[in-house]
């Protein structure tokens, strides 16, 4: 499968599947003209290889497969999936980085780390260069190939803004994220700029709801006073200048879940957030360590007086850079300010409330919110489930579960001869991008 531009899952490698009337089946049919890119058939064997791997494997896909309990399969196109529990965001697991296809021949090889034998469009050539240049060439072989119309794909991985837009300048990739400031500079040199206004949630992630480590986060008046400690128009005009927009929500504002009576919620109101506190037992405020990131860095000074002028006490302690996933995972912070990807619903919730997720270190549960998930997970129809997703992302508003500010956007300049091709799936593939011609 895989998510189209409108975040929809499509046939792809499946070219078709089939949920049991009680969810917990999911039967997938593979296409036949499938090939790995050393020429081996691609089989439902190589797919149930794959998936038992990552069940059984650490790491960021792992938890996505949690409710699976086995995968087999009964001929060599079948594939089926048993769940403990229904899973609606299987499906788009399945259509991303979940259900890539491994070679079950190759999986274990030490060459697979960085060269694998893949079943996609693309294969890695000789001449990359890992860490620092992904040259990629399209497979001629390949069951789809006319839908990529690039028979060559250079990734450079250049971490710095400014040097990226040298490269653009200078010739040396064609396509690149750019910032704000340099967005007149790059429509008068002849590049063709877009915007996407939403591509992650810049929240500042609650995660002690239990109050493990700081007892005032167990307490849903400390929690809300803290959401109206942002004036989140401001940090979207001054830190991100002008390319976002405001928000007291975490789900994708083109999703499902997204509901935009909830936005007036928190207003910017620092005498109300200390009297909530001192209504909650702290009067005289207290003090909570955070991790200093990467991505926290440009937003620490406005964060740490926002708080302040709360009566919230915020300490910074530096990690490195390698260790910012492991700053959340650790349970050492009560606190965390994150950028949370945008994608459907489902995927949202099992990346931020769930008990596995990641963005829920401390395991926090409530009945009503785990009943209310039960009813989503267990609802069949579109769109009474998307009407449910509406009512979970009230509930983690008025709940304050966490602290959004504002949704993040990105421009990408693109030299003639190529089109970005914006969708609402946050992460850019290949496939977002185009050929254009005159």
């Amino acid at each position: 499968m895989l998510v189209d531009k409108d975040g929809k899952v499509q046939p792809n490698a499946a070219q078709s599947w089939q949920y049991s009337k009680d969810l917990r089946t999911l039967t997938l049919k593979l296409r036949r003209d499938l090939k790995f890119s050393a020429g081996g058939p691609v089989t439902s064997k190589d797919v149930v290889a794959t998936l038992e791997r990552t069940r059984a494997t650490p790491g960021q896909q792992q938890a996505k497969l949690a409710k699976v309990t086995s995968v087999s399969a009964p001929d060599d196109s079948t594939v089926v999936i048993q769940l403990a529990s229904p899973e609606p965001t299987l499906l788009n697991y399945l259509a991303q980085a979940t259900g890539v296809i491994g070679d079950a021949a190759t999986l274990t090889s030490d060459k697979t780390k960085l060269r694998p034998t893949g079943s996609g469009p693309y294969v890695l050539s000789d001449s990359t260069v890992d860490g620092t240049e992904y040259d990629l060439v399209r497979r001629d072989d390949y069951w789809n190939a006319a839908a990529f119309p690039f028979k060559t794909v250079k990734v450079k991985v250049i971490q710095d803004r400014t040097a990226q837009y040298n490269a653009l300048q200078a010739g040396e990739v064609k396509a690149a994220l750019i910032q704000a400031p340099q967005r007149k500079q790059a429509e008068g040199a002849g590049f063709k700029v877009k915007e996407v206004q939403s591509v992650a949630a810049l929240a500042l992630i609650l995660a002690d709801r239990k109050g493990e480590i700081v007892p005032a986060l167990a307490n849903v008046k400390v929690r809300q006073a803290i959401n109206m400690a942002f004036d989140r128009e401001q940090i979207v005009k001054a830190l991100l200048q002008g390319v976002g927009r405001p928000t007291v929500q975490v789900f994708n504002p083109n999703g499902d879940a997204y509901n935009s009576a909830l936005e007036g919620t928190y207003r910017f109101d620092p005498e109300k957030a200390r009297k909530l506190i001192s209504e909650a037992g702290y009067p005289d405020g207290f003090s909570m360590t955070m991790p200093s990131t990467v991505i926290s860095k440009s937003f620490e000074p406005v964060i740490t007086q926002a708080l302040a002028d709360i009566g919230v006490k915020v300490t910074w302690e530096p990690v490195p850079p390698q260790n910012t996933a492991a700053s959340i995972s650790s349970k050492k912070y009560p606190a965390v300010l994150w950028f949370a990807g945008l994608n459907d619903a489902g995927r949202e919730v099992g990346d931020m409330y769930t008990p596995e997720a990641f963005l829920n270190p401390f395991k926090w549960q409530d009945p009503d919110f785990d009943k209310l998930l039960q009813q989503v997970a267990n609802e069949p129809d579109q769109g009474a489930r998307a009407e449910l997703y509406k009512k979970v992302s009230e509930y983690t508003v008025k709940q304050a579960l966490n602290a959004p500010i504002a949704y993040t956007g990105t421009l990408w300049a693109t030299a003639p001869g190529v089109e970005f091709i914006p969708s609402v799936v946050v992460l850019p593939t290949v496939r977002d991008f185009g050929v254009t011609r005159g």
